[in-house]
Order: structure tokens, then C-alpha cells, then sequence
């Protein structure tokens, strides 16, 4: 356990690097760009389609991968290493973002994908080391930390690339284009030196020196011994169903909001400056669900959340203004950040020490497997109805049966459960 204030702050910092990529990238200027640019000749529901078959797809990987490399993290102390190999992988893509031309959407939507198993790939890892940085007690604010400085830092660094995007001349760019193509290329360089202090200063066991197949093997027995045993644990199993669909609703709303909005005529600067307003009313308020949680429990606080999900997208069906789109926008970030704070630290509460990144290595599994099924339903639902307002008002399905499969789950009888069936 490393619980102090350089080390807490280093491990929350790269949730500031890295969601620089989120906000930029996945919530912003691709999903503006790849319409209007890489694939301008394209009507907008298959394009929309293409977007959210590529989102699938980058999930799908990690679903591969997740509870493997989690596994081997876990038994010879490769959180770190795996992390930081994941994210060169993001930074690159983000970078070669930038080199691809008008028209090229094949082009535009591979490197997408390879740079989205960079990012939810190196989140595995920086999940798994949460339980290194915190303690019981403390676990709701150090996972609350990282998710509001990563809301602050994305904002930051949006906030910069939109002033690019709407002055380009005055940064020296041709034009709005070449201002995005910029922007890709300052994500990689922001995401690349915020990561130091956690490579500097969250500390790991050395790794064994052994042999890759060796650790493959060894992982693999692991995870089948873990998962055999994780089917038998109701709790836990069925937090993670919820968690898979109520995340399921939050991560397609964060991938596709934008490409919404475009698909009902909204103009392209009212959207940007509505999802940067996002970034900076979900920093405080990520902290604030932190507080309602000390008053609610964190399964209360979830419940909040997910009462206010289904508000925003029946309204967000309906709407016809883009003043309802701003609206929205604010309550998406008073709940966002919270969701996924104490969705997180909910679960660590379960995990024995040891196991962290192996049981994120699931977590993540589930969370990825949500965020193939609903860009997925999104892409169908636009093709077979032609309507984008029924597509978004398919996903409060998911939520109502997720709130419903957490009431049942108990969070310190899942903690035994899981002590017990490892022991």
C-alpha cells in the first residue's frame, strides 16, 4: 500500500493525460471530423453506422485481451509495463491521426480503432493499480480524484484545441482542418508528459524474469481458475451485469452525443462548446457525487445517476433546440464523472489484494463488452429506422434493467463471497 499525497496525485494525474484523448478525440473533433471530412461524401446514418461498427470493434479487442493480460499483470507485477505499452499505442495513433487526407475514412476509422485499444487498453492497468494508491476508507476520493482531474485536464487541453479550431488564423493554420489535425497531434503530446509522475513515482513489485510463454500459461490458469469461480459468486456477478448495462447507456451517450447532435442539424461550434462545457462542470462535480455518496452510500449515489441518465435521454429524444442541447450537456457532466467514479470504487471494495488488476482485467471486460453492444445498437437502430431520435431512446432500456440488477447486489456480502471462494 502506497497510500501518499505524491503518489495518490501521480497515479490520478494520468487520468488528466489520458483524457485528453477522450475529450479531444473519441467525444469531440473525430466523431466532427470523421463526418465532414474523412467521410463527407457519405450520408450521415452510414456514417454514423461506420462510427459506431469501428467503437464495436476497438471494444471487442479489449474484450479479448482484458481478463488475460490482467491476469499475467496481477502474478508477475506488470500493471505498469502493460500500461504504459498501451498507452504508446494510443499516443502514436492520436498522432497519425493527423496524416490522414479527405475522403479517406477506411484510413481514418483503422487508426481509430488501434488507438482505442491503446486508450480503454492502458485503462485496464491504471485501474488495476487503484488498490496500490488507496485504502478501503479512502478509495471513493482517490477514484473520485482521478476521474475529476481527468474531466479538468481534457477540459484544459479541449478548451485550447477548440480556440485552434474556431481562430486557426491566428494560430497559423490554413484552416479549421488542419487546426484538428493539430489538435490529434497535441493529444499525444499531452498524453505523453502527464504520464511521467505515475511511471516516476507509483511504485510496483519487480516483475519475474520468465518467459512470455510461461507467463501466458501461468495467466491463463489463473483466469480460468478465477472465472470458474466467479460464476458461483451472485453478488459480484451480478454487479457486473448492471454495471454492463447502465455503463453500456453512459459510454454510447459519451461516444455518439456528438454525431447526434450533427444528425438533427445542430452546428458543429454549438456542440464543441457544449461538450467542453462538459469537462469543466464535470470536474467539481465528480468531487460533489464523491460527498452525496458519504450521504447516500455509493449505491444510492449510483441509483442518482441513473435516475438522471433516464431524464436526459428522453429529453435528448425529443429535443428540437440546440439551448436544450447545452442543457443536457450539464446534466450529463453532474452525473458522468460520478457514475463511473463510484461504479469503480464500489467494486475495488469487493476485490481481495492481489487480484486487482486480474478483477479489472473482468471489470473492463464487461465494460467493453457494454461499449460493443451499445454504439452497436445505435448503428443498427439508425440503419433499419432511418431515425436518430429513436436510436438514442433505445438506450434507457439499458438502464432501467441495470438499476434493477444492482438492488439485489450486496456489496460486503460480495466482498466475502469472493474472500472465501479464493481462499
Amino acid at each position: 500500500m502506497q497510500e501518499n499525497k505524491k503518489t495518490i496525485y501521480s497515479w490520478a494525474l494520468y487520468d488528466w493525460a489520458n483524457s485528453a484523448y477522450a475529450t479531444t478525440v473519441i467525444a469531440g473533433f473525430f466523431p466532427l471530423f470523421f463526418k465532414s471530412y474523412y467521410s463527407a461524401d457519405v450520408a450521415a446514418t452510414t456514417s454514423t453506422a461506420h462510427l459506431g461498427f469501428a467503437s464495436s470493434i476497438s471494444s471487442l479487442v479489449i474484450v479479448l485481451i482484458a481478463p488475460l493480460l490482467g491476469s499475467i499483470a496481477d502474478v508477475y507485477s506488470l500493471k505498469k509495463r502493460y500500461l504504459f505499452l498501451f498507452s504508446y499505442l494510443g499516443i502514436l495513433m492520436s498522432a497519425m491521426l493527423s496524416l490522414v487526407g479527405a475522403g479517406e475514412w477506411q484510413a481514418a476509422l483503422f487508426i481509430y480503432i488501434l488507438g482505442n485499444i491503446g486508450f480503454m487498453g492502458s485503462n485496464i492497468f491504471y485501474d488495476g493499480l487503484l488498490q496500490s494508491v488507496s485504502t478501503k476508507k479512502s478509495v471513493d476520493f482517490v477514484s473520485g480524484l482521478g476521474f475529476s482531474l481527468g474531466y479538468l485536464g481534457g477540459g484544459v487541453l479541449f478548451s485550447i484545441n477548440v480556440w485552434m479550431f474556431q481562430d486557426f488564423e491566428f494560430f497559423g493554420f490554413e484552416d479549421q482542418a488542419t487546426a484538428i489535425k493539430a489538435s490529434f497531434i497535441s493529444v499525444a503530446l499531452w498524453w505523453a508528459l502527464f504520464s511521467i509522475p505515475l511511471l516516476l513515482f507509483v511504485k510496483e513489485d519487480k516483475s519475474t524474469h520468465i518467459s512470455t510463454t510461461t507467463k501466458l500459461k501461468d495467466g491463463y490458469l489463473r483466469l480460468k481458475k478465477t472465472f470458474s469461480k466467479i460464476r458461483q459468486l451472485r453478488h459480484l456477478s451480478l454487479f457486473l451485469v448492471a454495471y454492463w448495462l447502465y455503463i453500456d447507456g453512459v459510454d454510447t451517450i459519451i461516444r455518439m452525443a456528438v454525431d447526434y447532435g450533427m444528425a438533427l442539424g445542430f452546428d458543429s461550434s454549438n456542440l464543441i462548446l457544449a461538450l467542453l462545457l462538459v469537462q469543466f462542470v464535470g470536474f467539481p462535480a465528480t468531487l460533489l457525487f464523491t460527498k452525496i455518496s458519504e450521504i447516500m452510500g455509493t449505491k444510492g449515489a449510483i441509483y442518482l445517476a441513473i435516475a438522471i441518465y433516464l431524464f436526459i435521454i428522453m429529453w435528448a429524444a425529443t429535443m428540437m433546440e440546440v439551448w436544450e442541447f447545452y442543457m443536457l450537456a450539464i446534466m450529463i457532466a453532474l452525473v458522468q464523472g460520478g457514475i463511473q467514479s463510484l461504479s469503480r470504487s464500489y467494486y475495488s471494495r469487493m476485490i481481495p489484494e492481489g487480484y486487482s488488476a486480474e478483477f479489472f482485467g473482468f471489470y473492463n471486460f464487461i465494460g467493453k463488452f457494454a461499449a460493443i453492444f451499445g454504439p452497436l445498437l445505435i448503428a443498427l437502430v439508425a440503419l433499419v429506422s432511418q431515425n436518430s431520435r429513436v436510436s438514442i431512446a433505445s438506450i434507457s432500456i439499458l438502464f432501467i434493467i441495470g438499476a434493477i440488477l444492482l438492488y439485489f447486489v450486496d456489496e460486503k456480502k460480495g466482498e466475502k463471497e469472493l474472500k472465501d471462494a479464493l481462499t
